[in-house]
């Protein structure tokens, strides 16, 4: 299955139904159509990454449109991305597609080994079979995201973000926002003793965790599959903020 030169001029944004499956049924705002589906490629992604490791992939991406599946890939001695990009089946998800992509570049891989009985050559034999392409890393390898670790309804309470709990004067950003909810909160203002506590609350709340900010870290994207060579697992589309 040799990836097709003209894909690279077709449509490569990611699929705007469920992300595992591509349907727009059933979905009411969310990013899946079911837990089974997520699961289902998931599952499929991280039982075929043999073809990752013969890579040696440092990270990856995978995502598919309504006509093409998408593999993205970042290997460890080179910045350079190389697509294996192929067209989807009529009736089948983009689970079995991604399958018979993996399965069939693994047995060209296994093919030139065995052939040649060198590693190497028959890596090279795979990365000479993609689309080979510059731009930014970051459409594969993406920042880590610091996200604190702290109830997302006190930071909304004080009218925060996220930018502003990472700065270095986030004690200062907390006090000032908390002054100003204070003052359209305050029963004597035309606020209610209900919202008042509650923006109190939140003060200390986000007080306390200034003194000792805690962060949880994850890297991803929103609308891809993600794939990080050192613990050779694939991570789902990350949630919006």
């Amino acid at each position: 299955m040799t990836p097709p030169r003209h894909a690279h001029t077709k449509n490569r944004d990611p699929v705007t139904g469920c992300l595992s499956c591509g349907t727009t049924d059933h979905l009411n705002g969310r990013k899946y159509c079911s837990v089974s589906c997520r699961q289902r490629l998931q599952r499929n992604l991280n039982r075929h990454t043999g073809l990752l490791k013969a890579l040696n992939a440092r990270y990856a991406t995978f995502y598919f449109t309504g006509e093409l599946i998408i593999l993205d890939v970042i290997v460890s001695d080179s910045d350079r991305i190389f697509s294996y990009i192929h067209s989807r089946s009529r009736t089948g998800k983009p689970a079995d597609d991604f399958i018979r992509m993996a399965n069939r570049l693994g047995r060209d891989w296994w093919d030139e080994r065995g052939r040649t009985h060198r590693r190497y050559l028959a890596t090279r034999r795979l990365l000479e079979m993609a689309i080979s392409r510059g731009g930014t890393t970051t459409s594969v390898a993406p920042s880590a995201i610091k996200k604190p670790v702290l109830k997302k309804e006190f930071i909304i309470r004080l009218d925060l973000t996220r930018e502003d709990l990472v700065s270095p004067d986030v004690l200062l950003k907390i006090k000032s926002a908390f002054r100003r909810q204070a003052m359209i909160a305050h029963p004597d203002r035309g606020g209610s003793t209900r919202s008042f506590r509650q923006i109190h609350e939140a003060y200390n709340q986000l007080t306390a965790w200034a003194d000792n900010p805690v962060f949880n870290r994850r890297q991803g994207f929103p609308d891809k599959w993600f794939y990080n060579g050192s613990t050779n697992r694939w991570i789902q589309p990350t949630p919006g903020e």
